[in-house]
């Protein structure tokens, strides 16, 4: 007779500060089974650049050859000429990591996100703020999200592929 899994009830948690919201970050990261949905403004000030994350998004990557990480930016500047480690992920795993930059017409979104496998997510109400939400074990709210980077996904197009020569 097999055990039965039941689900996981829903955790939401209010962050307030820059610090909070980093290690969220890293709680979402460690959540992700399958995929990762990444939209910010240009991943600056978020830790993407530590060894830390790049450890835990290169052993997210190394799970599964199925797994896959999708990024859409509004600026690709500062991931191309400021975050070696980033740039050496997306160059291993180039098979599954995409990198999108907005078109102007989603340059109105200011409100950066990460969704973990349809069901956690870390929200940041403004990208000049600090104030964030994350949710954990809570696919009814991720939906809404889900939807979102959809729709700005489908609003911008594939960045540069990532050498240092641009080619």
């Amino acid at each position: 007779m097999s055990e039965l899994t039941v689900p996981a009830a829903p955790d939401y948690r209010r962050l307030e500060g820059p610090l909070e919201y980093e290690q969220a970050i890293n709680t979402i990261i460690k959540q992700a089974c399958h995929q990762l949905r990444i939209f910010d403004y240009d991943l600056r000030n978020e830790g993407y650049n530590s060894p830390q994350r790049f450890e835990l998004l290169q052993n997210f990557l190394l799970a599964s050859r199925a797994n896959q990480i999708t990024m859409v930016l509004h600026d690709t500047r500062y991931l191309a000429s400021e975050c070696p480690r980033m740039m050496n992920l997306i160059r291993l795993f180039s098979h599954a990591i995409s990198v999108h930059q907005t078109t102007a017409e989603a340059r109105a979104a200011t409100d950066p996100f990460i969704i973990a496998d349809d069901a956690h997510f870390l929200h940041r109400f403004h990208y000049d703020h600090p104030r964030a939400a994350l949710s954990l074990h809570d696919k009814d709210a991720a939906l809404d999200l889900i939807r979102r980077f959809n729709e700005i996904l489908e609003l911008s197009e594939p960045a540069a592929p990532p050498t240092t020569l641009g080619l």
